[in-house]
């Protein structure tokens, strides 16, 4: 994949000013625990992960203080362009965290990541701690360059149970019933979708898991291989139209392009029964766990697999979404923050400590040999049924503004955006796609 050059020297500026804002984001440590300027720096997302991350970084502190983290914390949308802008100018944390593909590829393609291949030859327990498919979507052309860092993520439907029971209704099986659905909570003052159009980023799981449902996996691995017009595929087309049908039937919650995911306003909406579904990461579930713990606890959330759609190619079973998330060192860092940063992932990462506390937050660790922890915790039917998606999936397809160059990415989700709110047609949408292939 073409992947256009990061940043030019006027991202040094921006990235000069981003440094200046870093010190109000962040955690010393455990207790206000010493780091300096010579610690190994780490950012990290706000949200479900958050304490697990947390925890883990506060216990390597307390037994090497001599190789220090100093670990701050972004929302999902400013971390992306934050993190972008830094590495771009060579200012990026020593551990930078990300979901590999054409993100992971721009920063190998620049010099700003170190190649880990030779570390996981000299460390085999670190490399056999891992789930091998999900280990792979670190790689750049056959070379380590990102280690899993937490859980799998496939993209789930959750629903209200008490809002199908109130009308009367199962889940949906087939994207029919899913469209049949949309006039009978509506005539009950329901909203049939919850969605954080905002963030735009949410947008993005329909068109995955249409285009994977209607053409198969292949359709996006040819437009993630640059493939001439392959945002021509007819998939693509028919997963945007089915898209706008959905809207102009009012299958989205009002407003919805005003809501954003960062606050978890969308998920909030299915808890609180103003909406009857979501689309969205199997991470929410930890954040439902903490901020509507009487609703999971009391069984009021379910959750079921993306709809299959008649005449489609692709199997019911694929699923989108991120594999895990990783961490890369930054090949700008000093040897001691190198150093530190290899320490703590061979030692200080996926200890039974941190596995237990990421499986006791609601998520499956991307690691071998837990299905004894996952079926003995409290969440095990969600947790078994996310372990079984990844198991059993015959294809998973990364996160497309991931997967993709940033270039591309960025202009998928802005005119994806324009699908949502009805300003472009499907084929302005792959005409204008197809002009950012290479870039």
């Amino acid at each position: 994949m073409n992947i256009r050059k990061l940043r030019t020297a006027a991202t040094a500026v921006a990235a000069g000013a981003l440094a200046l804002t870093l010190a109000a984001c962040g955690s010393a440590g455990p207790g206000g625990a010493a780091v300096s300027a010579d610690s190994a720096t780490m950012w990290g997302l706000t949200g479900g992960n958050q304490p697990v991350l947390q925890k883990s970084v506060d216990a390597w502190n307390s037994a090497h203080a001599g190789e220090s983290i100093k670990l701050d914390f972004f929302a999902n949308d400013a971390y992306k362009t934050k993190v972008r802008t830094a590495v771009g100018a060579g200012q990026g944390p020593t551990f930078i965290y990300g979901w590999g593909g054409g993100v992971l590829k721009s920063y190998v393609d620049a010099g700003q990541v170190e190649d880990l291949t030779s570390f996981l030859s000299q460390n085999p327990d670190v490399k056999d701690r891992y789930l091998p498919s999900v280990l792979q979507n670190g790689q750049v052309n056959g070379k380590q360059y990102a280690i899993p860092n937490n859980n799998a993520q496939p993209v789930v439907l959750y629903f209200n149970k008490d809002l199908f029971a109130k009308i009367g209704a199962q889940p949906p099986t087939t994207w029919d019933e899913l469209m049949a659905l949309v006039p009978k909570f509506k005539a009950a003052g329901i909203a049939p979708f919850a969605l954080g159009g905002q963030s735009k980023w949410p947008d993005l799981m329909w068109l995955e898991y249409l285009v994977d449902r209607i053409g198969g996996p292949q359709a996006f691995a040819d437009i993630a291989a640059n493939k001439p017009s392959a945002w021509s595929n007819p998939a693509v087309a028919e997963a945007l139209t089915k898209i706008q049908q959905l809207v102009d039937a009012g299958g989205f919650v009002n407003g919805f392009s005003s809501i954003a995911a960062d606050s978890n306003a969308d998920q909030a909406l299915l808890y609180t029964g103003k909406a009857a579904m979501i689309l969205q990461g199997g991470w929410i579930y930890q954040g439902m766990k903490t901020n509507a713990a009487d609703a999971i606890k009391g069984g009021k959330i379910g959750w079921t697999t993306f709809p299959a759609v008649a005449g489609g190619k692709g199997d019911p079973a694929g699923i989108v979404g991120n594999p895990s998330n990783f961490w890369s060192v930054s090949s700008k860092g000093t040897e001691a923050q190198k150093k530190a940063a290899l320490d703590y992932v061979k030692s200080g990462m996926f200890t039974d400590a941190d596995t237990q506390t990421l499986i006791d937050s609601g998520a499956v660790p991307v690691v071998k040999g837990i299905e004894g922890k996952l079926a003995a915790s409290p969440d095990k039917d969600f947790l078994t049924f996310v372990y079984g998606m990844v198991k059993n999936a015959p294809s998973f397809t990364l996160s497309w503004d991931q997967a993709l160059s940033p270039a591309q990415g960025d202009a998928m989700l802005a005119n994806l955006d324009q699908i949502f709110l009805k300003k472009i047609t499907p084929e302005q949408f792959v005409s204008t796609m197809n002009a950012t292939i290479g870039k």
